[in-house]
């Protein structure tokens, strides 16, 4: 199989999931901001985070919006953390054919160097294209206009890699995509 239909293949699955998660999370009415597909440096199946205003408010609330950095609230250290939003992995349950379908992959760690850099690459452009399908859909734009939010895929840690993606899968001059450039952009 040629690496496009691969990349084609992987993605439709990959949106069949999120599509699905994204979907469920929106139900809550909230207002997002914020809606990425993650994965580690390794290639591990994604999973879905997102932020809403909403959610934003009411952690850095409970969390007494003090932090110990100073000169910074907690909003503004969790603003971009898809580890730290109470949406982290949100229907994971629906990943689990993706999960299935990453591990019968082949081990990015096995591979050499090329090979494994491949392997990589053709993950995050299946990730990167579920994503844009969902986009394409309308998804993001179910609870608020989608100029509003930052529609990403990140690999973590953080990678440069994540801004290239950010850049392709929104507009750059858009305020949402202006402000993560700003405080959150590799």
């Amino acid at each position: 199989m040629k690496p496009m239909q691969e990349i084609e293949m992987l993605a439709i699955e990959i949106a069949a999931a999120a599509r699905t998660s994204f979907r469920a999370l929106f139900e809550n009415g909230e207002h997002y901001y914020y809606c990425t597909l993650n994965t580690t440096g390794e290639g591990h199946a994604p999973s879905i985070s997102a932020w809403s205003w909403e959610a934003l408010e009411m952690e850095s609330t409970r969390q007494g919006d003090e932090s110990d950095t100073p000169g910074s609230t907690i909003a503004e250290l969790i603003k971009w953390s898809y580890a730290d939003s109470p949406y982290c992995c949100f229907g994971d349950e629906n990943f689990d054919h993706v999960k299935q379908r990453f591990a019968e992959r082949p081990f990015i760690a096995d591979l050499e160097n090329d090979e494994g850099n491949r392997e990589f690459d053709l993950r995050l452009k299946a990730m990167e294209l579920a994503m844009k399908m969902l986009d394409d859909e309308g998804v993001f734009a179910m609870n608020q206009l989608r100029e509003s939010v930052c529609v990403l895929v990140e690999v973590m840690p953080p990678d440069e890699v994540n801004t290239k993606i950010a850049l392709r899968l929104n507009r750059a001059n858009s305020p949402v995509m202006q402000a993560w450039l700003t405080e959150a952009a590799e």
